[in-house]
Formats: C-alpha cells, structure tokens, sequence
C-alpha cells in the first residue's frame, strides 16, 4: 500500500485560481459549467445564423433616428383631438373610463379634461394636428400615424424598458442593440447605435440603450452635449506623436493574448471597444462641430448657439446617419405633466416642433428620408380625466391608448393606422402593442423579428418575447 503523501504544515498548498481549476478539470462538471458560463456571454447565436451577418430580406430602411419624448406626451392635446371632451369639461367621469384599469395617481372618481387647443387638418391626408405642433403638421403626409398604441406598463422606468428592450425588467438588449447586432455597422469610425440625451436620463437610465446580454460592443454609446462628446476619448496632454496608437497597440495584444488562453468572447468584445475609441478620436470632433453646417441650415433648426438642445441634437442625428450609423435615439426629457399642462405642454412642443420638422425637411432634401426610419412617440399616453386642481391641470399615466408616428424608410405614409373612442381612454379600432411596433421596426430594417435571437438563460429571447406581429397597413 503506498502512502498518500501529507502537505506539509509548515506550507500551504499551491493556489489555484477558479478558472485554472475548471479548465483544468477535463470533461467533468467544471468544464461544463464553465462552458455554461463562457456561452451565456458568448457572441450571440440565432436560429438562423444568416441573423447575425445582415438583413433577413431586402430592408426599406437603412438607419432608425428614434425621437423619444420621455414622460409620456398628451396625445389628446396633440394628434388624437376629441371633441366629445368639450361636452363633458369638468364633469365626474364615467365608471368605464376609470374601472379595470391601474393609473399611477388617479384616485377615486376623477374629472374630465378636454383640451385647451385647437385643431386644424392638414396635408392632402387631412391629418388633424393641435396648435402646439404647427411646423410638424406641415409633413402629415409623410407621417404615418398610430393611434392605437399600447403598453403593459403605467410607471415611467418599467413602460421606458419594455418599449425599448420589451421587457420592464433590466437585463435585455434594446432595440437599438439588436439592430447593431442584426445588421452590423456601415462606419468602422463611429459606432452603430448613438444615443443623444436632452436634460437628465430617463428613469429607467442606461438600461434602455445596453446590450444586455448580447455582446457589449453592441451597447448604444451616449454623446454628452457639452465638454467632451466622449469621455476618455482625447489624448491625454504631454503623450508623444504616435503614442496613442502605440498605446492602444500595447493594451490589444495584452487583451488578445488573454482572449486566446481562456476563450472569453467578453474580450473579443473590449478589444472591440478600444480600437473603436482609438478610431473615434478623428471622426467625433468632427462630427459635432456643427458650425460646418451652413448658416440657413443651422436657421432651419432654430440653432442659434453650441449650447445643448433638442435642435442639436437633431442635426447631428442627421449627420452621424449621413455617416452611416445605423441606429440614433433622441431622448428629450419633461414630458411628464401630471400638472401645469396648459404651461409646460406648449413650452415642449416648442422646442420640439421646429427641429423636427426641420430634421423632415432636411432627409427629404438630401434624398435620406427614403432609407432613414423616423419613429415619434413616448413610454405611454395621457388620460382624458384631470389630475390635480383645476387651476394646475394636469394628466396621468394611459398604458390603454395613445399615439405615435412613423415616416420614412419603407412606410405607408398620409395614412392613421388604429382609432380611440371618443373620450380617448380606449382603442376600438386595430390595436397596435408595444410588441408590434417593435416587429413592424425590426421588418422594415429587413429582420424577420421572429428569427433575430439570442440564447440565454435556456432559451431562444427575441426583442418581442413570445408575441408581435407586423403592422402590415404600415408598410410601404
């Protein structure tokens, strides 16, 4: 019998790291639960493999520009006019406007709200547009209208979540990573999803822009409006001529070495992100140096400084798709009125009204409105009942109804797809779910929603769970 040999007390025995130890554990349950591991943050893998190298189909549209107005406009004092409200001004609301459903603030028996503004209608659609919107009213015919959107959600973070990942927890990829990862990027010098914020984040923060699950590469990358577009970008001061590509060479065979020991596709993924930023360091400055634009440009906006705003952040939406990213979201902040709505509404608009109408304008006349999807819209609606004082007017959260609008890029436009009763509270005529919309997007970018998907957690997640359809009257 041979004697199994005793560590000695004076040492301790050798230290292995848990890696070493798994990789080093053969075909046994180390191996495979490393393996679980590494692929649940593996590159992401569809059913169809043609899913992740480019279109399923033909795409009507090549880039997505998201206008995300963060808060929840009121649709019925913008594109959903309801002259039944005037009737009923300040009276209790019926039962049926309130029962069977969840509202953030409304508590017993609520008031009807009718709208302060006029409507007018426009275009050869004869599309009706509220006062607030005049300059946008002038494009009806290249919008296309939903009236009958909806949503799970009624809490700003969990509705800003499911229409953006389609989920109202954190964790998913957002649509404008799926679309990155779906049908790659056209500029190896800018990334593929650019995310423009106005004011504060939305509340449900960084999660409706990250990749969740799919590669981080994916991710959307947020351009600050003052300072630095990007942090960590500049050369820092004092480094030699050529010592940020040596630098950047340096670190990308450290991390190469790394990726080929252990096989970790997250740092296939940082490699990525770094030779991107060094790239970047060029192409950014350039991009949002907007005083480029010609001076009748830059008028058309309202531009009138470098100061942050909603017009800037719309013309370099046009520039950076110019360039070929694939994907730009818009987030403008306070929309939320549960109050002051008659004061806080028309101070939105305003600053919305011109830069969007003048973004139209300026895709149609460089010939990129025909390739370039332009989706409109918030998390959720408004309720037709008031909320508050009468003096400080205001709406709460509507998941059951509510609008938005798409033009561009392969839709049917001058048309309204779906109708609201007559208060507005409900959709009586083809509904259209968060889930939908997304479908209808991923279908006019030329990906199947059904086959773009990932692997986790044990099963195949798509952006639109296990439901969607196309809206075909949208389509062009």
């Amino acid at each position: 019998m041979v004697e199994t040999p005793q560590p000695s007390r004076c040492h301790a025995p050798p230290i292995v790291a848990r890696r070493e130890f798994l990789r080093a554990s053969g075909l046994g349950i180390g191996a495979i639960a490393l393996d679980a591991m590494l692929q649940g943050d593996a590159p992401a893998q569809s059913t169809d493999s043609s899913a992740v190298s480019g279109p399923h189909f033909a795409p009507k549209a090549k880039h997505l520009i998201y206008l995300h107005m963060v808060g929840g406009p009121s649709q019925i004092d913008i594109f959903d006019p309801k002259p039944q409200l005037e009737k009923f001004d300040g009276d209790p609301a019926p039962r049926e406007l309130y029962d069977g459903d969840r509202f953030a603030f409304l508590a017993g028996q609520p008031k009807i709200l009718a709208s302060r503004y006029k409507f007018q209608q426009h275009g050869e659609c004869g599309a009706p547009v509220s006062q607030l919107m005049r300059r946008t009213a002038d494009f009806v015919d290249d919008l296309a209208f939903v009236k009958s959107m909806q949503t799970d959600e009624f809490n700003h973070g969990p509705a800003q979540l499911f229409l953006m990942t389609g989920f109202p927890r954190q964790g998913r990829p957002s649509l404008g990573s799926w679309l990155s990862y779906g049908l790659g990027n056209e500029n190896e010098n800018l990334p593929a999803f650019v995310v423009l914020v106005r004011g504060t984040a939305p509340g449900a923060g960084r999660s409706i822009w990250d990749s969740g699950f799919l590669p981080s590469e994916h991710s959307g990358v947020e351009f600050r409006t003052s300072g630095d577009p990007v942090l960590f970008l500049k050369q820092p001061d004092g480094m030699p001529s050529g010592g940020a590509a040596l630098l950047n060479d340096a670190v990308g065979a450290l991390n190469s070495l790394q990726r080929d020991e252990f096989g970790d596709p997250r740092i296939t993924a940082r490699i990525k992100s770094y030779e991107m930023a060094f790239r970047m360091q060029a192409s950014v400055p350039e991009l949002v140096r907007i005083s480029s634009e010609p001076k009748h440009i830059l008028e058309m906006y309202g531009i009138r400084s470098d100061r942050p705003s909603f017009a800037r952040n719309c013309l370099l939406a046009r520039r950076l798709i110019e360039r070929g990213t694939r994907v730009v979201q818009l987030y403008d902040e306070l929309w939320d009125h549960h109050g002051d709505l008659h004061t806080a509404l028309p101070r939105k608009c305003a600053q919305v009204d011109r830069p969007i109408a003048a973004l139209l304008q300026d895709l149609k006349q460089r010939d990129l409105l025909k390739d370039t999807l332009v989706v409109w819209g918030g998390e959720f609606g408004r309720t037709p009942m008031i909320q508050g004082k009468v003096e400080r007017a205001g709406r709460d959260h509507q998941r059951a109804a509510f609008t938005m609008w798409l033009a561009g890029g392969g839709v049917k436009p001058g048309q309204t797809v779906g109708r609201t009763d007559e208060f507005g509270r409900r959709v009586v005529e083809r509904p259209v779910h968060v889930h939908d919309l997304n479908a209808t997007i991923l279908h006019l970018m030329g990906l199947d929603h059904l086959r773009l998907t990932h692997r986790s957690q044990g099963r195949d997640i798509r952006l639109t769970d296990v439901a969607g359809e196309v809206v075909d009257e949208l389509i062009g």
